[in-house]
C-alpha cells in the first residue's frame, strides 16, 4: 500500500488541467464488446478503475493497447467468456455495465455482484427491470446474476424506476445492438451518458435525446468499429475549484466544459468564491466564503452526489452554518469523524446529513482513505489544515484521480507519495 505525506498551510496558486470523466470511459470501453471492429478512445485518463476495466476485458478475450498515453485501442473480436473474473469485478462497481454488452454479443452473461466503494447498499434492481424489459431472464442466487437474452420482436419501452446510471447505461448498449426501437424513460442524463451515446453512435446507432431524460434508440446488430473523445470530468473541476477557493490560492482551471458546471458554480457562488469563468477555463481567487443553508446533491443536472465529501470540506472554511444533504448513499457522510479530529465544527444528523459550522482552523492529522470521493476530501482537507498529515490507502483515490499528487505539485502544494 502507498500513502500520501502532506505539508499543509501551503499557498497554492498556478494552473491544473481537468482530466477525463472517470464514469464515462468505463461504459465507452465496455461499449467496444458490440464489435469485432477495432474500437479507439481518446483523452483516456491515467488511473486505476481504466486499469482493472482493461484487466476484465483481456481475461473476456479481448485486446487491449494503449497505443499512447492517452489513447487506447480495444479489439474484441477475440472474446470467448461472458464471465468476468470474480476478483477483478470486486474491484469495480462499474463492472456492471458489462452485463449489457455481454447479453448482446453472447446473449448470455453470468456476473458476480459488483463491488467498489463502500459508500451504501448499492443494489442493481433497476439494471435487472430494464434488461428483462428487453428481453433478458435473469438467474439470481446470492451473490451471483446468470443472465439470458432473447430479443424482443417488437419495440420496447421502458420506464425505469430509478434515474440510475448505470442502469441507463446498461440498457442503452443493449438496446444499441437491438434491430428495433427502444425508448427509455426517466433514464439518467449525467455528461456521461451523453459521452457513450456519441460512442454508440459513431458504431451504427441512432440515439435521440441525449441530455434528457427520455432517449429513442434504433439499435442494428452490425454495430461498426468507431473513434471517440473522453470527454473532461467535471467532478474534478468541481473538486479543483473547491480547493483553490479553501485554500485562499490564485488558481486557474483549464480543460472544463463550462455547460456541465451549471450547478457546481452556483452554489460556488452562493458560497461567496470569487471565479471566472472564460470559455474552458476558470480562474478562482482568495474571497471571503460564507455559509449557505443547504447543498443537497441530487439527479443531474443537480449538484452531483460525487462532490458531497469535498464541499463538506469547503464548508468548514465559510463562516456560518451549512447543511449537506446526500439523499442517495447512507455511507457518503461516514468521513466526517475523520474532520472533527482535524478541528472541524461538524454534526452527523443522520446517516445523510452532516451540519458543519465554520470557519474551522484544521490540523494535520494521520487517515486511511475510505474511497475515491472522501480519500480527495480528505487530501484537501490535510492541504489546507496546519501541520503534517499522512494518508493511508491512497489506491482508492488514484482509482479516479489520475495523478493527483502531481498534478498538485504544481499548484504549490507539499504533497509526496511513499
Amino acid at each position: 500500500m502507498s500513502k500520501f505525506i502532506i505539508q499543509g498551510g501551503q499557498p497554492l496558486s498556478g494552473e491544473i488541467s481537468v482530466a477525463a470523466n472517470k464514469n464515462a470511459v468505463l461504459p465507452m470501453m465496455a461499449a467496444c464488446l458490440l464489435t469485432d471492429d477495432d474500437c479507439f478512445l481518446e483523452n483516456v485518463p491515467g488511473i486505476a478503475d481504466v486499469v482493472t476495466m482493461a484487466s476484465i476485458l483481456r481475461e473476456l478475450g479481448a485486446k487491449v493497447e494503449r497505443e499512447s498515453p492517452d489513447r487506447l485501442r480495444i479489439n474484441c473480436s477475440g472474446a470467448r467468456s461472458f464471465h468476468p473474473p470474480e476478483y477483478l469485478v470486486e474491484r469495480l462497481r462499474a463492472s456492471i455495465v458489462l452485463m449489457g454488452p455481454l447479453l448482446a454479443r453472447f446473449g448470455r452473461a453470468n456476473m458476480h455482484h459488483p463491488g467498489g466503494d463502500a459508500i451504501g447498499t448499492r443494489s442493481i434492481a433497476t439494471h435487472v427491470r430494464a434488461l428483462e424489459a428487453l428481453g433478458t431472464t435473469f438467474e439470481l442466487r446470492d451473490d451471483f446474476y446468470g443472465a439470458e437474452a432473447s430479443a424482443p420482436k417488437t419495440d420496447v419501452s421502458i420506464f425505469l424506476d430509478e434515474a440510475s446510471v448505470t442502469a441507463t447505461e446498461n440498457a442503452m448498449l443493449l438496446a444499441a445492438s437491438q434491430p428495433r426501437s427502444t425508448v427509455i424513460a426517466n433514464a439518467a442524463s449525467e455528461p456521461h451518458i451523453e459521452n457513450l451515446a456519441e460512442l454508440l453512435v459513431a458504431m451504427g446507432a441512432d440515439i435521440q435525446g441525449t441530455g434528457s431524460n427520455v432517449l429513442r434508440i434504433r439499435g442494428r446488430t452490425d454495430l461498426h468499429g468507431a473513434s471517440a473523445e473522453v470527454w473532461p470530468d467535471h467532478i474534478e473541476a468541481g473538486t479543483f475549484a473547491a480547493l483553490a477557493a479553501a485554500a485562499g490560492g490564485d488558481v486557474t482551471i483549464r480543460n472544463a466544459i463550462p455547460e456541465h458546471l451549471d450547478m457546481i458554480l452556483l452554489v460556488l457562488e452562493k458560497m461567496g468564491v470569487d471565479f471566472q469563468l472564460e470559455g474552458t477555463t476558470m480562474r478562482i481567487r482568495p474571497a471571503n466564503l460564507k455559509a449557505i443553508s443547504k447543498i443537497q446533491t441530487g439527479l443531474w443536472p443537480a449538484f452531483p452526489t460525487d462532490l458531497a465529501s469535498i464541499f463538506i470540506v469547503l464548508a468548514t472554511q465559510a463562516t456560518g452554518m451549512t447543511l449537506v444533504h446526500d439523499w442517495m448513499y447512507e455511507g457518503r457522510m461516514f468521513f466526517v469523524d475523520k474532520l472533527r479530529e482535524m478541528g472541524a465544527a461538524i454534526v452527523l444528523a443522520d446517516p445523510h446529513r452532516a451540519v458543519v459550522t465554520g470557519p474551522s482552523s484544521l490540523r494535520g492529522r494521520e487517515f486511511v482513505s475510505p474511497d475515491i470521493r472522501a480519500g480527495i476530501a480528505l487530501v484537501m482537507a490535510a492541504l489546507i489544515a496546519t501541520g503534517q498529515s499522512e494518508i493511508d490507502r491512497i489506491e482508492l483515490i488514484d482509482r479516479g484521480y489520475e495523478r493527483v499528487d502531481e498534478r498538485l505539485r504544481t499548484l504549490g502544494a507539499e504533497i509526496e507519495r511513499v
